[in-house]
């Protein structure tokens, strides 16, 4: 299926109601799919936690804006709405925190791989999209790395808003140090490198926490150090890797869906 190019393109949303035998619950998933026309160009998938927000993050009004101003390949937004238990769904496949948290990761995984992508595939038509993104916020953000890191041969690029780097597996007031953070760790103990590239943002006003006392807030801090892990592995700034770092900018849907154009620009500018 091939999607228009014309800078009135409008957006079409269709909710998609899945019933998952890996959650054992009813997701519902939100498509943002630009309408078809007569000029023939490949449609690109953006994979989107916490789809819930949509409205918030005025990602319709942003995906129109870009595409008036001729600045966005066609992409369709897969926005995956987030359960009562996103505190358990979200985190990092396989290692829950210290809470136990994150402990239906791995079937989250499973989720979107096994169940999402087909149905997306089949409701579309489309088979192979240009290129595949997944994208997230907070705790979601940290899922969106988790399940792309581990995926590299479904998707291209990932991008991280205000992410939960300090995802942790041990308690601040038991022993913590930095080397308990648990994306951190996988990063650095997988062998090879992932075909990806990294979009990640922070707000200066994300949080007041400061861990370390060193005078940056802990979301700067740890998603810096994500960074740092990343050029550990081989990629290099700004080739695989940007990052956004916002003045006061702030740990909720406002900052984020400020964010949102820039990095829709990066995943499928023209």
């Amino acid at each position: 299926m091939y999607y228009s190019t014309a800078t009135e393109m409008k957006i079409a949303q269709k909710d998609l109601h899945i019933t998952s035998a890996m959650l054992q619950r009813n997701v519902t998933v939100t498509l943002l799919m630009p309408e078809e026309g007569s000029i023939a160009e490949p449609l690109n998938l953006l994979l989107l936690n916490d789809g819930q927000e949509l409205e918030a993050l005025k990602l319709t009004e942003s995906l129109e804006n870009l595409y008036e101003r001729n600045q966005l390949k066609p992409v369709l937004v897969a926005a995956v709405h987030a359960g009562d238990e996103r505190l358990q769904e979200y985190g990092v496949a396989g290692r829950p925190d210290f809470k136990d948290r994150g402990n239906k990761a791995d079937l989250y995984t499973q989720f979107i791989i096994d169940e999402l992508l087909p149905q997306i595939k089949m409701e579309t038509g489309v088979d192979d999209f240009d290129a595949t993104a997944f994208a997230g916020f907070s705790l979601g953000g940290l899922s969106a790395l988790d399940i792309a890191w581990h995926n590299a041969d479904v998707f291209d690029k990932v991008g991280t808003f205000s992410a939960s780097y300090w995802w942790r597996s041990k308690d601040l007031l038991k022993g913590y140090t930095d080397a308990d953070r648990i994306m951190h760790n996988v990063i650095r103990e997988t062998s090879g490198k992932p075909e990806l590239k990294f979009w990640l943002q922070t707000g200066t006003k994300d949080e007041t926490a400061d861990r370390n006392q060193n005078g940056i807030i802990d979301s700067i801090d740890d998603t810096i150090d994500v960074i740092k892990e990343l050029l550990a592995k081989g990629y290099e700034r700004p080739a695989d890797i940007q990052y956004l770092e916002i003045l006061n900018g702030t740990h909720d849907t406002e900052t984020w869906g400020k964010a949102m154009s820039k990095f829709l620009c990066w995943a499928f500018g023209r």
